[in-house]
Order: C-alpha cells, then sequence, then structure tokens
C-alpha cells in the first residue's frame, strides 16, 4: 500500500501581500460594480474566504478606499513608459507614453467615477483617501518621460526635465479632438507649417 503524498500548504502571506492580493482582485470588480460590488464576489475573485478579507481590512469602505488609492498610484504607468525601447524614434517613444498615461487616467477616472456615482462616501468631508501627493506622482511621471527623451537631448531646446513638464502640461489639457500621433507631432514641430522654398 503505497502512502499517500503530503499536502503542504502554501507559504502564508504578510498582511500587506495579502491586502495587495485583494485590491488586485478586486478593482475589476469596483471598476463595474461601484459600492455595489460585494465582498462575496472579491473573496472569489480572489480565490479566498470571505472571512480571509476581513482579517486585513477593517470593513468594505475601507477596502474600496485601498481600490482608491491603488488606481492613483503612479507605478504602472511609470513601468509602462520605462519598457518603451529607447532606440524607437522620438516621436513614438512620446506616443508611447501619452498612451500610457492615457491608460493610467482612464483607469483612475474609471474608479473614482463609480465610486462617487455609486455613493462611496458621499457627504463625508475629510475621508478621502490619501496616496502620494499629487506632485510627487507627477514628478515619478516626469522623470520617466525625461528618460525617454535623453536620448535625443541634443536635438532639444530646453533640457529633457523642462520639455518632459511641458508635454505632460499638454498630455493633460488635451481634448479627445486631437489624436495622440497629431499631439505628438505637433508638439514636436510646432503649429506651424514649413514655409515652401
Amino acid at each position: 500500500m503505497s502512502e499517500k503524498p503530503v499536502r503542504r500548504r502554501a507559504p502564508g502571506m504578510s498582511p500587506e501581500e495579502r491586502r495587495a492580493m485583494i485590491v488586485a482582485a478586486a478593482l475589476p470588480l469596483v471598476a463595474e460594480f461601484g459600492t455595489a460590488v460585494t465582498t462575496s464576489q472579491i473573496a472569489r475573485a480572489a480565490g479566498i474566504g470571505e472571512a480571509t478579507i476581513f482579517r486585513v481590512f477593517a470593513d468594505k469602505d475601507e477596502l474600496l478606499d485601498a481600490c482608491m488609492v491603488e488606481a492613483m498610484r503612479p507605478d504602472h504607468a511609470v513601468t509602462e513608459i520605462a519598457s518603451i525601447p529607447l532606440d524607437q524614434p522620438l516621436a513614438e517613444r512620446l506616443a508611447d507614453a501619452a498612451d500610457a498615461l492615457s491608460a493610467h487616467l482612464a483607469r483612475m477616472g474609471t474608479v473614482a467615477g463609480v465610486l462617487h456615482s455609486t455613493g462611496h462616501r458621499r457627504g463625508e468631508p475629510g475621508v478621502r483617501p490619501q496616496p502620494g501627493s499629487r506632485e510627487a506622482s507627477m514628478q515619478l511621471i516626469g522623470d520617466a518621460i525625461a528618460d525617454l527623451l535623453e536620448p535625443d537631448q541634443a536635438l532639444l531646446r530646453l533640457p529633457a526635465e523642462k520639455v518632459s513638464k511641458v508635454f505632460l502640461g499638454l498630455l493633460f489639457v488635451r481634448s479627445a479632438v486631437l489624436p495622440t500621433s497629431e499631439l505628438v507631432e505637433v508638439f514636436l514641430h510646432g503649429a506651424i507649417k514649413e514655409e515652401l522654398a
């Protein structure tokens, strides 16, 4: 008679790792259902028991706050921008960076919008989750874009850090009327056509 193999439990997660895993599973559900999402749905998506959620979050509101904080973090955009190959032409690098930032802003806007529209903490002043400061987030994204510009520094009129800030400013005020490729074209070459010789 052969012995049954001994099942070993996977190593336990720290509370921080468990929180991060739960938030990662919850984010798509929060974006879809807002405050109507249930902790049971989140537990199923995370592959855990519902009680596990309440070992690391005091209540559902704290979990929803953690989802908002995660959606606001610039890490995803910075990683995406940092992965853009520096051997691509500058216009392509900037277009890819603009797309990465647009995806970050859309994700943040989706989560914030659905939570607000479904009543998360509505009417409670001062209860807004505070991730890193907006300035710190913008600095991280700006530095990543400056790194993209660095190979072409000799072609730039200003240091890469300043050009990066101008580019970010354009991205934040652009409208859907201007496609990314046209925005980059105007940014790099101006709005005036070259005069014919």
